[in-house]
């Protein structure tokens, strides 16, 4: 018995080493996902209205519009390793 804790022991810490710089950058990796989500909006909107290439340009508004919509669901619901 105590050798499967043993075992398990690191890859437990190495879990929560990892949820503790993740809850650390937390807020840092929501302003990035923000302002990625905004740039790939405008160079879609770009791409698409100057009818360069419409098609490309479509596909990144619509990308940037889920992933804005996937960072305000991780804003609203955080992960349990970044409450206090």
């Amino acid at each position: 018995m105590n050798f499967v804790l043993l075992l398990q022991s690191p890859l437990v810490n190495f879990a929560q080493m990892i949820a503790v710089y993740l809850a650390e950058i937390w807020d840092f990796l929501i302003f990035i996902g923000q302002i990625s989500g905004f740039i790939v909006v405008l160079a879609g909107a770009i791409l698409w209205f100057t009818e360069v290439n419409i098609g490309r340009g479509r596909g990144l508004v619509f990308g940037g519009i889920l992933l804005s919509v996937i960072i305000e669901y991780f804003v609203l619901f955080p992960p349990s390793f970044t409450l206090p």
